[in-house]
């Protein structure tokens, strides 16, 4: 009896002594990550998240709150009503004009404390007044100063002094599993803050619309809805790293995708509408496609990276660089480029006139090219080194004879180079003579642009294939 009770006990003092040793090993490694405990049943692992640990976002969501305004727009559409008779529409009555307002709300950012903020361009598209609502609840009309709807961004304008601002950040420098905080408007709930991670980048969604687009996403899961759009997406130090935009959505709010612009695109075409009063975009002039496992293989490449160069316009800054159809660029600057999404990102930092050094792979050797950028349709009407000249994102030159001769015809200009813009939105391709703009006769490029100039609404320009076969294509101005 005595025996089973000292027995006892002496269990207790072994199992307490045990128990302390345990607790002090894991005590003793408190400071670190992971605490690993041992038992006879075997090894466990547990990780330690100390409160230091957790993400913390109270300084830069109350250092930025007060520099994400409301932005409310009013638009202004006219409709007409039916001719009431057929007398009516044959003398060309076209009904009696009716104005209606329509409302909608968005989001901005305070870049600079003189008042210039940044929001979508969709968010104050065809707006007949803007007011801004700071956090403070003070409310001030706003000047447009300019958009970029290839980019979605625009830049209004307050009449105030010592604003509130929240810092540029390097968008580059995200990295994929990051937190970060969107604040904004939804839903008109002011100043509201939510949080995620950067769940990837570079990320390009599909265009419908034909436009022009220059997409190069961050995409995350921090909540934004209607309302979010034109807010800020500042990591945990407060900076700006992007300026939230879209979501993917079936039915209208957020269902784990959001989408925003990068705060590198955002402050290059900020600062372009403050300098110029216009974005200056740089032109490569190439057509690409991404290098998938069959077309390394094909290409002997080591490994499924970089952009695939599929055309070269000719007299575009590629051309002249050397860049040729089947090169495969891997860097721009040193910067490893894998999409045509972050091609976009990087070529729009610079502006015409700009020159950077590209790294292609062609027959399996890498090759260094330098590349001076040349501008776009911005510049409509500029005459370059060769004597080409601008034309609503082409580019023109007078036609040779000897292509004049095989055509048959005995004046026009040729289209060298098609690149974004209204003559590639009309379907033409480089090549195409041009012999009329409006009825009129062209044989050199200041004619066409002579012409433009004095018309008011449209261009009508007929000419011919380069193989020969009669054409017309049309734009308005």
């Amino acid at each position: 009896m005595k025996r089973g009770i000292l027995t006892m006990l002496l269990s207790a003092v072994v199992g307490g002594a045990a128990a302390l040793i345990v607790v002090k090993c894991a005590a003793s490694d408190m400071n670190g990550r992971q605490v690993v405990i041992r038992d006879a049943g075997g090894e466990y692992r547990t990780v330690n998240l100390e409160q230091t640990d957790y993400p913390d976002f109270t300084y830069a969501a109350e250092s930025a709150v007060d520099a994400v305004v409301y932005v409310k727009v009013t638009v202004r559409d006219v409709t007409r009503t039916a001719p009431s008779s057929i007398f009516d529409f044959f003398f060309g009555y076209e009904g009696t004009p009716h104005e209606r307002e329509r409302v909608g709300s968005g989001s901005g950012v305070i870049i600079r404390p003189d008042g210039y903020i940044v929001t979508n361009n969709h968010v104050i598209e065809g707006a007949s007044k803007i007011e801004v609502t700071l956090n403070n609840n003070k409310t001030y009309e706003a000047t447009l100063v300019g958009t970029d709807p290839a980019t979605d961004v625009a830049l209004i304008k307050i009449e105030a002094q010592g604003l509130p601002v929240i810092p540029f950040g390097d968008s580059d420098r995200l990295r994929l599993g990051e937190w970060v905080i969107a604040i904004g408007s939804p839903y008109d709930l002011r100043s509201t803050i939510t949080a995620g991670i950067v769940s990837a980048k570079g990320r390009s969604m599909p265009n419908y619309d034909g436009e022009f687009k220059i997409e190069s996403f961050i995409q995350t899961d921090a909540a934004v809805n209607p309302g979010n759009s034109g807010g800020a997406l500042v990591d945990k130090s407060g900076n700006l790293v992007g300026i939230n935009t879209a979501i993917i959505s079936q039915t209208g709010s957020y269902t784990g995708y959001s989408f925003a612009i990068p705060s590198n695109i955002v402050k290059k075409i900020a600062d372009d509408l403050i300098d110029f009063g216009s974005v200056k975009r740089a032109v490569l002039g190439v057509t690409m496609r991404p290098v998938d496992d069959k077309l390394a293989k094909e290409l002997k490449l080591s490994a499924p990276t970089g952009v695939y160069i599929v055309e070269v316009l000719k007299g575009s800054a590629a051309d002249d660089a050397g860049m040729k159809a089947g090169d495969v660029l891997v860097a721009i600057d040193s910067s490893k480029v894998t999409t045509a999404s972050s091609v976009q990102e990087h070529v729009n930092r610079f502006h015409p006139g700009d020159e950077t050094r590209m790294t292609v792979i062609r027959d399996g050797r890498e090759k260094v090219l330098d590349v001076k950028f040349k501008g776009t349709s911005a510049e409509n009407g500029s005459v370059d080194e060769d004597g080409g000249m601008a034309f609503y994102g082409a580019r023109i030159k007078e036609a040779p004879k000897e292509d004049l001769e095989r055509l048959g015809i005995d004046h026009g200009v040729e289209i060298v180079s098609v690149g974004p813009g209204k003559v590639m939105d009309a379907g033409v391709s480089e090549g195409f003579i041009i012999m009329f703009v409006n009825n009129q006769p062209v044989r050199k490029p200041q004619d066409v642009m002579d012409i433009i100039g004095k018309s008011k609404r449209a261009v009508f320009v007929e000419g011919v294939t380069p193989y020969g076969k009669a054409s017309y294509f049309g734009f308005g101005i």
